[in-house]
């Protein structure tokens, strides 16, 4: 990363840059703003699962050794355990 994370505060932390724009307003810097393009997946929705913090814990140390994101591992176990539910019906 460069020294300077952002172009306009010209700081160098992630503290120094929170603490400039509590004190700016984003107005005050229009004119040196870029246009920037990115494209939105409306179509992923996300559903949220409460699980025991035991089990929480659990995934995220598994997900952890295994390199992937937790959502990524429940994903997959949800995924087979489905595959097989489907062939056992």
């Amino acid at each position: 990363m460069s020294q300077n994370k952002t172009s306009i505060s010209k700081k160098s932390s992630y503290q120094e840059i929170g603490e400039f724009w509590n004190t700016h307003d984003l107005s005050e810097f229009w004119d040196q703003t870029k246009p920037a393009k990115f494209e939105v997946d409306i179509q992923t929705q996300r559903i949220y699962y409460p699980i025991d913090s035991e089990l929480s814990d659990y995934i995220l140390e598994l997900a952890r050794k295994r390199g992937i994101s937790p959502e990524t591992l429940i994903n997959l176990w949800i995924s087979e355990k489905i595959r097989q539910e489907k062939e056992t019906a």
